[in-house]
């Protein structure tokens, strides 16, 4: 069973629950002002921004008028259309190679995990890869990256506890130029977005990739739990503010009971999610598709 089709297991309830919801709001509203009031609370209701989910009603709202549809399978469908549209807008090319992603984001988000997981990706897609522990703070975080590298049976540079986080991403990257490595993936230290000298680190560490390392597409991604909520906007907005993110990493998407938030990061920011995992084994983690989101949660 592939990704998505955990995934549709996964959110079974949140598609009968927000399936529900939709009918229920079919049977009591013709289509009217208050029915697309009430669409809009369900949105809200679901994590969506208020910002997006006034997009998004307005959307459906206008292509209802145009069409003068009035019957719930058409106006679902057009639902799904215009959430599919919100996603894909946000939507970026595969990246190019050579290739450096530095993953961010706050504690406990599971940042060193997906490192693994996205090593044994590109590995699957037939690249070289190699990691770098530039989490120097946490105890013990080089040790355990290194058993995910070692599971993924890939390269990794790596310094003491307490080193600086910069020289680690410096030498990682001389390590993946000099051995024409395709992808360099960086582990960084997990900090809360509003501790300016931990975010002024990262910077640092992106000015290093930048100066060493032009000629690689350099994709700057935050790791978000799916879990939670409408503060991943939040998080999401102060990381590419210091960053200039290229895209999110969902973990735990098999763990929330809505995921909202993720139309907003793509409506609002122009951020998307670009990978997502839905389990804790070294392939639960793969490309992510709005396609087949949309249709496992409506």
């Amino acid at each position: 069973m592939g990704i998505f089709g955990k995934l549709f297991g996964s959110l079974k309830k949140t598609k009968e629950n927000f399936s529900s919801k939709l009918r229920m709001l079919f049977s009591k509203n013709k289509l009217g002002d208050e029915f697309y009031e009430e669409l809009e609370e369900l949105l809200i209701s679901s994590d969506v921004s208020v910002t997006t989910a006034e997009e998004v009603v307005e959307r459906v709202k206008e292509q209802a008028i145009d069409e003068r549809l009035k019957d719930e399978e058409y106006v679902t469908e057009l639902l799904r259309g215009v959430l599919t549209e919100i996603l894909e807008e946000a939507e970026v090319e595969d990246p190019a190679y050579p290739c450096v992603i530095m993953l961010v984001g706050v504690n406990g988000v599971g940042k060193t995990t997906t490192v693994g997981k996205l090593a044994h990706y590109f590995l699957q897609q037939g690249k070289t890869v190699t990691v770098a522990a530039a989490d120097t703070f946490r105890a013990a975080a080089s040790e355990q990256l290194s058993v995910w590298a070692d599971r993924a049976k890939v390269r990794i540079v790596k310094h003491e506890e307490g080193s600086d986080p910069s020289a680690v991403v410096y030498d990682a990257v001389s390590s993946a130029k000099a051995k024409k490595t395709d992808v360099l993936i960086i582990d960084t230290a997990g900090r809360l977005h509003v501790k300016d000298n931990l975010m002024n680190e990262l910077k640092k560490m992106d000015r290093v990739v930048t100066r060493e390392y032009p000629e690689a597409d350099f994709l700057k991604l935050l790791v978000l739990d799916a879990t939670t909520g409408q503060n991943a906007v939040n998080q999401a907005r102060v990381f590419d503010e210091a960053v200039e993110l290229d895209g999110i990493v969902l973990t735990k998407l098999d763990g929330t009971a809505k995921g909202g938030f993720i139309f907003s990061l793509s409506q609002e920011l122009s951020l998307p999610v670009i990978f997502a995992g839905v389990g804790e084994k070294m392939d639960d983690l793969e490309k992510f598709d709005s396609k087949t989101f949309v249709e496992a949660i409506l």
